[in-house]
């Protein structure tokens, strides 16, 4: 039971179920639980998702949302979550979980994620309405990880994981007993620049050449770069975009997941969220990168080009993006999971969190011990990262 000062506005009972499908949702109601404009938590992305033969049983991912609701039948929270019948597409690699299962004669799938399919983005999982009071979040998220444990052993899920928490968000998780997995990307973090120059100055001599060398072996091969929006686009440059999405993922023997329906209507009905940054060589179109912003962070997703040219992938797909951050005024550049050659490139490592409940008491002491020397290792590893900073002191 809730308590509520203003009981008018927020009833004192609530009632959890889940929805196979974000249609049983309205778009407004779900984005009003929403604090910020993160584009991988509205409605418009999941939704599309879902509607764009993006999930089911071809890839392994089923909505499964958990949906808060007043006595009135007012939204007031939320949790995206999916049944998973494999690992892909999660960023947070468990597969040693699943191998041990396996050799015990178990099944480690399915299992219960909340997460965004096919994104290692730090977000909300938990998502609050605004209307309740600071105590009344407290006590509504309590509940909701109460109710995702509840439905994941009742069906026979082998465990629960909220994936790429926020940190504020990973006090619920704790205060629940959760395993906790320390994971490791790299972030670029806007200084006030007022130009690329400027935050090139912050780097130490070598570091500093190398990047300008970068940019000038670009522009020496004659290739002209281009910032647009998605709803700048037309039918043939989404086709030609989503070929290249799929080519990358083709030559590293992955699954090209998004399907072009997909990046039509995200790019139709998000608009300016969606940040592509195209590179013609002789006026055709050779290669393109992709991302998404909400008003204070953007983040790199996808890269694709027709072939290799020098330094071309730096210039897309981190400097451009550099650029358009600091122009814009955004305070966060998310490049994508992986890659300590970022780190050169001014992007340092940052700590990412994620929470787990494994329900099988067989399994559930030697993963928690498992997840505690992880972390050992993952700080001993950040704190070396973080020596090869390209900043000055």
């Amino acid at each position: 039971m809730l308590t509520s000062e203003n009981p008018k506005s927020v009833p004192t009972d609530i009632n959890f179920s889940f929805i196979s499908s974000l249609k049983y949702v309205q778009r407004a109601d779900w984005n009003a639980l929403l604090e910020d404009d993160n584009p991988f938590l509205c409605y418009e992305f999941l939704s599309a998702l879902e509607q764009n033969d993006c999930l089911g049983e071809k890839y392994g991912w089923y909505p499964h949302h958990l949906i808060v609701r007043d006595v009135a039948g007012a939204l007031i929270a939320a949790t995206p979550l999916y049944i998973k019948t494999n690992s892909y597409g999660e960023f947070v690699f468990d597969w040693s979980w699943a191998s041990a299962y396996e050799q015990a004669g178990l099944n480690y799938y399915p299992k219960l994620i909340s997460s965004i399919p096919y994104t290692p983005a730090t977000g909300k999982r938990l998502l609050l309405s605004p209307k309740l009071s600071s105590e009344q979040q407290v006590d509504v998220a309590s509940k909701m990880i109460q109710a995702t444990l509840s439905e994941s052993e009742k069906l026979n899920m082998s465990g629960t994981h909220w994936l790429f928490n926020e940190a504020d968000e990973c006090n619920y998780f704790r205060e629940q007993g959760q395993m906790f997995r320390l994971g490791c990307q790299y972030h670029w973090h806007n200084h006030n620049y007022e130009s690329f120059d400027q935050f090139l100055d912050k780097f130490i001599s070598r570091k500093r050449k190398k990047v300008k060398q970068e940019r000038r072996y670009v522009k020496e091969q004659n290739i002209e770069i281009k910032r647009v929006h998605g709803n700048e686009l037309n039918e043939e440059q989404w086709q030609q975009i989503h070929r290249f999405y799929e080519s990358t993922f083709y030559r590293k023997s992955g699954i090209p997941t998004l399907s072009l329906d997909f990046f039509k209507e995200v790019g139709s009905t998000m608009g300016e969220q969606i940040v592509l940054v195209l590179s013609y060589s002789d006026e055709q179109l050779v290669a393109c990168a992709i991302n998404f912003r909400s008003s204070h962070t953007l983040y790199g997703r996808f890269w694709g080009c027709t072939h290799a040219f020098h330094s071309l992938h730096f210039e897309a797909c981190y400097y451009q993006g550099i650029e358009y951050a600091i122009f814009n005024k955004l305070k966060v550049f998310e490049p994508g999971a992986q890659g300590e050659h970022k780190i050169s490139r001014g992007f340092l490592p940052t700590k990412t969190w994620s929470a787990h409940s494994i329900h099988d008491s067989r399994f559930e002491p030697s993963i928690r011990d498992f997840c505690k020397r992880e972390q050992e290792y993952m700080q001993q590893d950040y704190d070396e990262l973080m020596m090869l900073s390209p900043y000055r002191s």
